[in-house]
C-alpha cells in the first residue's frame, strides 16, 4: 500500500509540474484575426506622413472612419507626431476610386489637439 501511495504522489507531482510549466494555448491563437478594410489606406497614410514629416516620430494612430462619396471612397485618419519638443496631430484624408482603388487625392491638416 505504501508503494502505491508513493507512486501516485510522484505521478501527481509530475503532472502538476508539467501543468505549471506548459503555457495554456491562448484563445486568440485559435481564432483567425481579420485585417480591417482600412489597413491598406492606413499604411498609405503613415507612409505619406513619414515622407511629409521625415524628422517626426509617429506616436499614435487612429482610423476616424470611411464614407462613400459618389464613385469614390474617403478614409480619414489622425496621426499624433512628435518632432523635437513639439507634439501635434495630422489629419490625413485619402480619397480613392471605389472601383479601381486608385488614389484621387491625399490631404493633410495639422492640429494641436
Amino acid at each position: 500500500m505504501d508503494i502505491i501511495l508513493r507512486k501516485t504522489c510522484i505521478a501527481l507531482g509530475l503532472l502538476m509540474v508539467v501543468w505549471v510549466i506548459t503555457p495554456p494555448m491562448p484563445l486568440a491563437a485559435s481564432v483567425q484575426q481579420e485585417v480591417p478594410a482600412y489597413a491598406k489606406w492606413g499604411r498609405l497614410a503613415v507612409k505619406e506622413v513619414q515622407a511629409k514629416y521625415p524628422h517626426a516620430h509617429i506616436l499614435d494612430y487612429l482610423h476616424e472612419g470611411r464614407h462613400a462619396q459618389g464613385n469614390s471612397t474617403i478614409e480619414k485618419f489622425k496621426l499624433w507626431l512628435k518632432e523635437g519638443d513639439r507634439e501635434f496631430g495630422v489629419f490625413v484624408t485619402i480619397e480613392f476610386s471605389t472601383e479601381s482603388e486608385e488614389v484621387i487625392r491625399i490631404e493633410f491638416e495639422e492640429t494641436d489637439r
